[in-house]
């Protein structure tokens, strides 16, 4: 497993020549955020700007130093493919907020982890605004995302799956019916709490009565 950005400024090296073909400067995924289809270079051109990009399809081996890519010529840009404007860069996610369907806010993105064949296996929250589990294991797994959002939209994920994943505790309704996240409390620490306020409530009378 590795994260989106552990690619960001990686050597690009065509194996057909040996070449230095550049660096990376971030990772290109689908739409659903269901894997990685390539590489950003960068943008050239002074009017009609295009975005450089190598396909994941041209790339040969995902190296923990390198990119090792099939030749020399597998660079192509977003007018040669147009369906290459669809997909989403790291960048696009970084700061995405995370809600649920009722609105309660989760978290904020900021990365994706990635198995070693560039499948999106967990959503990396860089800030956790609910207490509980989640703010322990401050990832979300893909599985559990509705949707990924558009044009800075938040990410919706799903409950039933994270109920799932951190316990049945995990999403309460307050009074109005709202949803709220809560870290799931078992019964010995209630009891334990329900003891702590009785003994307070004891002490109390005791010196109100001395």
């Amino acid at each position: 497993m590795r994260l989106s950005r552990d690619f960001d400024g990686k050597t690009i090296v065509s194996i057909s020549d040996g070449r230095i073909l550049g660096k990376t400067k971030d990772v290109y995924l689908d739409p659903d955020l269901q894997t990685m289809t390539g590489f950003h270079i960068g943008r050239e051109g002074l009017i009609k700007r295009k975005t450089i990009l190598i396909q994941r399809q041209d790339v040969v081996l995902l190296g923990v130093d390198v990119i090792l890519v099939k030749d020399s010529d597998v660079f192509t840009d977003d007018q040669q493919m147009p369906e290459a404007k669809l997909w989403l860069r790291q960048d696009d996610l970084d700061g995405r907020q995370v809600v649920t369907p009722g609105g309660t806010k989760l978290g904020i993105v900021g990365d994706v982890v990635l198995d070693d064949t560039g499948a999106v296996m967990e959503i990396a929250l860089s800030r956790v605004l609910v207490e509980g589990p989640l703010a322990e294991k401050r990832n979300i797994p893909r599985d559990a995302v509705l949707d990924v959002g558009k044009d800075g939209e938040p990410m919706m994920v799903d409950l039933a799956v994270m109920e799932k994943l951190f316990g049945t505790g995990f999403i309460e309704e307050d009074e109005d019916g709202a949803e709220t996240a809560v870290a799931p409390q078992d019964s010995a620490e209630v009891l334990t709490v329900e003891v702590d306020t009785i003994e307070e409530g004891e002490a109390a009378e005791d010196a109100v009565t001395k």
